[in-house]
Order: C-alpha cells, then structure tokens, then sequence
C-alpha cells in the first residue's frame, strides 16, 4: 500500500518544479492538501484546472444551497460506491441536517423524500443521472420550473466533478479517512 490508498503521494523534495508549483498554489488557496488532489500532483495541468471547478462548488460560490450541493454529492459518489468522499459527504449531510435516516437511505440507495421542493428536486435529478436513468419531460419541466437552468447546470456538473473524484479514489483504492502523507 502507499501513503494514499495504493497511491505513493510525492514528498515535497521529490516534486519538479511544476509540481511544486500547483502544489504551493492549492495549499496557498485552501490551506491544505485534501482528497484526490493529492492524486492529481502528478498532473499540475489538471491539478489547477480541477482546483478552478471544485471551487467553484465551495459552499455559496454557486446556485446550490449547502443542502442541495449535499443531496448530489452523496447520490453520486454512494452510487459509484467510492469510500473515501461518501463518507466525508455523509458525516457532512448529517452535520448541516439532512437527517441521520435520510442521509444513510441515500447511501444505500434508498429512495427518500424532502419536504422542500427544490432539494427533492435536486434529489430527483441527481439519482436518475447517477442511475444513468432518461430524464423524463415530466421531471425536465418541473426542474426547469422549480430549479431554473443555472442551478440544474450547477448541479450536472458538481455531480461530474465528484465523479472524477469517485473514479479517482476508486483507481487507488483510497480507504473513507485516509489521512495521507502528512506535510
């Protein structure tokens, strides 16, 4: 096993000069090294093209109230079974008051129900995207009506950024709270 799952992270004295780049650049900008940024320092390119979208889902830098950003994520790394982000993303459901019962349904892949319209809506939209399910004209209308384009593209994509995340994780069998290389 390496530092990371399977994944040999790099030491700081180990890195190119571009590496050490984005590196000094994504701790600069959060602080720290987190989930599959540490993957992604071997490509420096992709590291800081991954860093401009993830923060662009940090919490109100985006259409997605915390909740509903919550909703999305969960569904989809719980549908592609990756550990390491469903249980990060499942401990902070809980923490902002999904419900312990919902948010464990929607890890299992249970269906479940939200009494504000626009997170069952969100809620809705993500399980048949994440189940590769045809979006009916029924849910597109009431999603578009309820939700409006931006929030709904919001949503699409932060499910594609977490799926990267997932595919990633999944690759080097990065275990839920892997703490990695400490630095």
């Amino acid at each position: 096993m390496g530092t990371f799952g399977r994944y040999d992270e790099l030491p700081l004295d180990k890195m190119s000069e571009e590496q050490r780049a984005g590196y000094d650049y994504l701790v600069g900008g959060r602080g720290k090294m987190i989930g599959p940024y540490r993957v992604w320092m071997h490509n420096p390119k992709l590291l800081r093209a991954a860093s401009h979208l993830g923060a662009h889902f940090i919490a109100g830098a985006n259409a997605l109230t915390e909740r509903e950003r919550e909703i999305a994520v969960i569904v989809i790394t719980a549908q592609l079974r990756s550990d390491y982000p469903t249980a990060a993303h499942e401990k902070r459901g809980k923490e902002i008051g999904l419900g312990d019962a919902r948010v464990e349904a929607m890890v299992a892949g249970l269906p479940v129900t939200f009494e504000d319209e626009q997170e069952q809506l969100v809620y809705e939209v993500a399980v048949s995207l994440a189940s590769n399910r045809i979006i009916s004209d029924g849910l597109h209308a009431r999603a578009v009506k309820t939700l409006g384009h931006e929030r709904i593209s919001d949503t699409i994509m932060l499910m594609a950024y977490y799926t990267g995340v997932s595919m990633t994780m999944n690759f080097y069998a990065v275990p839920a709270g892997t703490p990695g290389l400490q630095r």
